[in-house]
């Protein structure tokens, strides 16, 4: 024993080796490294790596063969770290080192390097592959041969493996060898086979054997066999079901849903002669229920006998029922008011449009109505069209002119009810055709007009429009209210400023006035709500309406010069002139000296009817709404 001994630790001096030299049978990728320091080793496995970047790993399957080279997906290896592991081979004390060196000469070891790579590039080849070698297998199906269903048979198929072969492609790619890899593809099962749909066949069969009758009610219709194969979904792609669906199963329901469905009425109100409210009561909808009527056919085509199925139809309830619009508590019209159409088409649409808005619009005790928020912006996107406004008081054209209307008429039908307004902006220019003192402008999302449903009941807005204007009419409680308005004289509180427009079409000394220009105006309106005996609203309401130039166009053209008639001959003293005759050079309009003034009167004569020439106005920093006065420039379109 003690001879053993001895001779093992003999043999671990003798094998021991040098600590700094990688030991006998340690090899990297088949490169053997015995005997090399760590410099020596990296340096042989990092020129044999450069050598071989750019030649391509062939790997094969399914009888395809496909390239990838190292280079193009940025493999490395880190060299140093490969050679620290197998210097680390047979490292220890002596006398171990020496026997665990002697067992790798004896019987080898190999390093296996780790190496990095483009992951997302290798991703992309390696899903390129799977599509050239994957053949998916073809489950069993049904199809029709005329009206007779047969089955299909399922057929095996191929996959690529793709964790597995990425796994080999990555050993490959970092190794040194260059022969071709073969990839594992794995045999592709189908889920349904012939078996699977024997059950399916016969149910196919029997659906198809005769007639099914559909319908509601008491009327029915007949649908034959061909028709009901155009609604049958036979089992296909893995699916082991007989369905009704697909695209031709799709119109038809469509079609039924067409002519069966109704849309709920929401119960509504209307307004009595006698001025009183009844409630409009609500009506359910009613709309065909696709999925449940297609499963109610299926299941009758499946039948022998009794092969009749009803369309399942499913009731709409309205978004306010009769009894929610009884408890809103409307029962009476509070207030009315109506406004007549002016200005251009496209005004006139934006009128019509604003005020559907607002139609239904309920406002709940103790919130605010918002003429803004309930019309909300005034785009092109949303049906809105450019119409005359006022900007900074000028006429402009811009996106929703016309919608300060609604709002004037909004504002008077509260105003009536006696609602407490909580804002309120006028025109910058004065309006004749509204009530003195009470017009309102908005401008979204600046100016806006707002009241307050000050009572304990809901109040519906109601907008409509006609061949002739546009109305609002608020619908609510009873509240005893009654108003009592008073207007004060319209004031003319500054004249028109004098605008001068030199025109060098008119000669010096003549002028002309393009518009004769309106005053400034101020007007105080007051308003009084009883309620029985109590004044519930002692309101005043000043209004101050800008004044429109006084605009007169100056001739700059020089005059032409006199020219001296020669002299003639004394006509005898018995001698009458000629009737008609000329006797002197004449010049009735801007003759030298003579200032001659075309009033705005005399132009609008030679005007088509309502046409007013020229007309201007003065700048304001207010922006608001224009309105239609009764004449309008021919030169740019004026609400």
């Amino acid at each position: 024993m003690a001879g053993v001994l001895a001779g093992l630790v003999a043999a671990g001096i003798v094998f021991a080796g040098s600590e700094d030299r990688i030991p006998a049978g340690v090899s990297v990728l088949g490169v053997k490294l015995s005997g090399l320091t760590p410099a020596e080793a990296q340096a042989k496995l990092e020129r044999r790596a450069a050598g071989l970047a750019d030649v391509p790993v062939v790997l094969a399957a399914a009888g395809k063969r496909f390239e990838l080279r190292p280079s193009r997906l940025d493999v490395r290896v880190d060299w140093a770290a490969v050679v620290v592991e197998a210097r680390a081979a047979g490292d220890g004390p002596l006398p171990l080192r020496g026997l665990e060196r002697l067992r790798l000469r004896l019987f080898g070891f190999e390093v296996e390097p780790h190496a990095t790579l483009y992951e997302a590039g290798l991703d992309l080849r390696l899903a390129r592959i799977a599509r050239l070698v994957d053949n998916p297998a073809r489950e069993a199906a049904l199809e029709l041969k005329g009206l007779a269903p047969k089955i299909v048979p399922a057929e095996t198929g191929r996959k690529l493996d793709a964790e597995a072969a990425r796994r080999l492609v990555v050993a490959a790619l970092a190794s040194f060898d260059r022969r071709a890899v073969p990839l594992p593809v794995e045999v592709d099962l189908p889920k349904v086979t012939a078996e699977t749909l024997r059950p399916v066949l016969a149910q196919a069969r029997t659906a198809l054997s005769a007639p099914v009758r559909l319908g509601y009610g008491g009327t029915h219709w007949r649908l034959a066999p061909r028709e009901l194969a155009g609604l049958l979904l036979l089992p296909s792609g893995g699916s082991a079901a007989l369905r009704i669906g697909g695209p031709v199963a799709d119109r038809y329901f469509n079609e039924l849903g067409q002519a069966f469905d109704r849309r709920p009425e929401d119960a509504g109100f209307k307004a009595l002669e006698n001025g009183s409210v009844r409630v409009v009561p609500g009506v359910d909808g009613r709309a065909l229920d696709a999925v449940a009527t297609a499963k109610a056919l299926l299941a009758a085509a499946l039948r022998e006998r009794g092969r009749t199925a009803e369309l399942v139809i499913r009731a709409i309830p309205p978004a306010r029922t009769t009894e929610e619009a009884r408890a809103l508590g409307i029962t009476t019209a509070m207030a009315s008011f109506a406004t007549a159409y002016a200005g251009t088409a496209d005004r006139i649409h934006n009128l019509q449009l604003a005020v559907s808005l607002i139609d239904g619009a309920l406002v709940a005790p103790g919130k605010e109505f918002s003429l803004n928020e309930t019309v909300g912006p005034r785009t092109l996107e949303r049906g809105f069209r450019v119409a005359p406004v006022i900007v900074g008081g000028e006429y402009e054209e811009d996106v929703g002119g016309g919608t300060s209307q609604v709002a004037t008429t909004v504002f008077n039908a509260a105003w009536e009810a006696g609602l407490k307004i909580t804002e309120r902006n006028p025109h910058a220019l004065y309006i004749s055709r509204y009530p003195d003192g009470r017009d309102a402008t908005v401008n979204y999302p600046d100016l806006d007009l707002r009241f307050l449903n000050d009572t304990k009941h809901w109040i519906l807005v109601e907008g409509s429009y006609d061949d002739a204007g546009i109305t609002v009419t608020l619908l609510g409680p009873r509240t005893g209210r009654r108003v009592l308005s008073e207007s004060g004289p319209l004031e003319e509180v500054a004249p028109p400023k004098l605008e001068k427009v030199l025109d060098p079409t008119l000669f010096k000394g003549e002028r002309v006035v393009e518009e004769e220009g309106q005053p400034a105006r101020a007007i105080t309106v007051t308003r009084k709500v009883y309620r029985g005996d109590e004044i519930l609203y002692d309101e005043v309401w000043n209004t101050r309406y800008r004044s429109e130039s006084r605009v007169v166009r100056l001739g700059t053209k020089p005059k032409p010069a006199e020219v001296t008639p020669p002299a003639e001959e004394p006509a005898p003293a018995t001698t009458e002139p000629a009737v008609g005759a000329r006797v002197g050079p004449e010049r009735r309009v801007g003759a030298p000296g003579v200032h001659t003034e075309a009033s705005i009167s005399s132009i609008r004569a030679l005007s088509a009817p309502g046409i007013r020439v020229g007309r201007r106005v003065a700048a304001s920093t207010q922006a608001c709404e224009v309105q239609p006065s009764a004449t309008m420039s021919p030169s740019r379109s004026i609400m």
